[in-house]
């Protein structure tokens, strides 16, 4: 995974600096703070590194490792939504855990829109339109 070698503090205290640095809406000097308060003396600059370095190679494990890939099946759902007030017709490829794979606006609903939306969409194998 990552390499922490070289480093002065453990491996689970460079983690959880970051952590909270990522998932909460904490500065550098809080971290600092809630780092001192459980016995740990480590500047901010010190967690600014660690987040500069760690952070972007952690997303890129996560993301390889742990993110889910949409599905190759998946059905088109087709609404009438306003906009500035104009009105659109959204289409969404949506996949079995109903999340969007794709979307297209179009401001009107023909044939020729549906095709254009379909071909635009070819990294996907199958399509089950309803």
């Amino acid at each position: 995974m990552i390499n922490f070698s070289g480093r002065h503090f453990k491996k689970d205290l460079i983690m959880m600096a970051i952590r909270w640095y990522v998932a909460y809406t904490l500065s550098y000097r809080d971290i600092e703070e809630l780092m001192a308060e459980r016995g740990i003396q480590v500047d901010h600059s010190t967690i600014h590194r660690w987040v500069v370095k760690y952070a972007p190679q952690l997303e890129e494990h996560f993301n390889k490792c742990y993110k889910r890939q949409p599905c190759t099946s998946w059905r088109l759902d087709e609404t009438y939504i306003k906009m500035k007030g104009q009105w659109y017709y959204l289409y969404r490829a949506i996949d079995r855990h109903v999340d969007t794979v794709d979307f297209a606006l179009s401001e009107h609903r023909d044939e020729k829109n549906r095709l254009h939306f379909f071909k635009k969409s070819n990294g996907l194998k199958q399509c089950d339109s309803r």
